[in-house]
C-alpha cells in the first residue's frame, strides 16, 4: 500500500514583520538599572516612539505598577501620542525588552493566530525574570488567542525573538554565537540540527541561515536583529563595518562573505544589502551594541535607530530605498542604547 504523501504546508508560519499588524507592544520603562545614571529621558524616547508608531497602528503598552498609569498617560499626552492608537496594559514586568520576553506570533493552517510562549531565562544575567516569563500568555489572554509553550524532548525551549528573524516564506536566521556557542546559557545539548527541527515544527521554516558572531557590546551573545534583517522575502540587510581597526570589521566581514554563498530553499541566491556600523558609541568606557540594523518594521512606517552620526543618512537612505512603500524615520538612541538595545528590541509585533 502506498503511503500518504506528507502534507507540505507547514502547521504553524511565523508571519514576516512587514506583513499587517493588529499592533505593537512594547513594556514601559521602569527598571533605573537598566540606565544606571540616564534614566531620566528614557520614557521620553519610549514616548517619541509611540507618537510615531500611533499615527499607523495601535500600540499596547504594559505598565509595571497602577500608580505609573497616569504618569504615562501624561508623557504620551504631552508627546503627542494619538490616544485612540494606545492601549495600556497594567501588568507587573522585570525589564522592557518586548522583544525578548513577549510571545512570538505565528499563524495555524486555518490562519488563525497562535502566540507561542517560549521559556524566558532573562539570558541567564539575572535572576528577576519571572514576571515577564509569564508575558505571552497575559498578551495571548488580551488577545484572545491560543498560548503554545514549544518544547524539545519534553524540556521547554529557552529562546528569545531578538535571536531570529524570518522572511515568512520559509527561511530564518540566526547567529551560531547566541545558539551554538559554548555558553550554552539558553538549551544545553541542543545541536544545529535540533534547532532547525524546532524552528520547522513551530515556525514554518524550511532552511535557517546561520551566520557567525553578532556585534561587540551586545551582552545577549550575538542577537541576529543588531546584525542582519529581512526586508522583503528575498532581501537581507547585514550591518557590516569598513574600519579595519575596529573590533566589528573582523566578525562582519566573514558574516557578509558567509551570506552571500548562502541560498534559498531552492537553491536560488539572496540580495545582500550591507548597511554601515554607526562609529563606536561608549558610555562610561562600555562599548554599546549601536546598530542601523536594530530597526522595527510596522504598518506604513519603519523606524530606525540614529546615534548623532554622519553615517545615519546613509543607513536611512538605504533603508528608504528598500521600503519604498513606507516612511523611513529616524529615532535618536543615543541614551537609550546605553540599555544595551534599541528600537526592535523594545517591540514585538502582533500580526492581524
Amino acid at each position: 500500500m502506498a503511503k500518504k504523501k506528507a502534507n507540505s504546508v507547514p502547521e504553524l508560519r511565523m508571519p514576516a514583520e512587514w506583513e499587517p499588524h493588529a499592533s505593537t507592544w512594547i513594556a514601559w520603562p521602569h527598571q533605573a538599572s537598566d540606565w544606571p545614571g540616564k534614566m531620566t529621558p528614557i520614557p521620553w524616547v519610549y514616548a517619541e516612539f509611540v507618537r510615531l508608531l500611533s499615527q499607523h497602528e495601535l500600540v499596547n503598552i504594559v505598565v509595571s505598577t497602577a500608580t505609573k498609569l497616569a504618569t504615562v498617560e501624561s508623557i504620551l499626552a504631552k508627546a503627542g501620542a494619538d490616544p485612540a492608537a494606545v492601549k495600556l496594559w497594567h501588568w507587573p514586568t522585570d525589564r522592557t525588552w518586548t522583544r525578548d520576553s513577549g510571545p512570538i506570533f505565528v499563524n495555524n493552517r486555518n490562519k488563525e493566530r497562535v502566540a507561542l510562549d517560549w521559556k524566558f531565562n532573562a539570558w541567564a544575567k539575572y535572576d528577576n525574570y519571572q514576571h515577564d516569563n509569564r508575558l505571552p500568555k497575559k498578551v495571548a489572554g488580551a488577545v484572545g488567542v491560543t498560548s503554545l509553550s514549544p518544547d524539545f524532548q519534553g524540556k521547554p525551549i529557552v529562546l528569545e525573538g531578538g535571536s531570529i528573524d524570518v522572511n515568512g516564506t520559509g527561511l530564518l536566521i540566526s547567529t551560531e554565537e547566541c545558539l551554538l556557542s559554548d555558553v550554552q546559557c539558553r538549551n544545553p545539548g541542543m545541536t544545529r540540527s535540533d534547532y532547525e527541527a524546532v524552528f520547522a515544527k513551530y515556525l514554518g521554516i524550511r532552511k535557517v541561515l546561520w551566520l557567525g558572531r553578532g556585534i561587540a557590546g551586545d551582552d545577549t551573545h550575538g542577537h541576529v536583529d543588531d546584525l542582519a534583517r529581512f526586508v522583503n522575502p528575498t532581501t537581507i540587510v547585514l550591518a557590516v563595518e569598513e574600519n579595519e581597526d575596529d573590533e566589528n570589521y573582523a566578525p562582519t566581514q566573514t558574516n557578509l562573505q558567509r551570506l552571500r554563498a548562502l541560498t534559498d530553499p531552492d537553491g536560488r541566491s539572496l540580495e545582500v544589502v550591507p548597511i554601515p556600523m554607526p562609529n563606536p558609541v561608549v558610555f562610561r568606557k562600555q562599548r554599546l551594541p549601536a546598530s542601523y540594523a536594530n530597526f522595527y518594521i510596522a504598518n506604513g512606517i519603519v523606524l530606525v535607530p540614529t546615534f548623532n552620526d554622519p553615517k545615519d543618512r546613509l543607513a536611512l537612505g538605504i533603508l528608504a530605498d528598500l521600503f519604498p512603500d513606507r516612511t523611513v524615520v529616524g529615532v535618536h538612541c543615543v541614551d537609550l542604547v546605553w540599555g544595551l538595545g534599541t528600537l526592535h528590541c523594545m517591540t514585538q509585533q502582533e500580526p492581524k
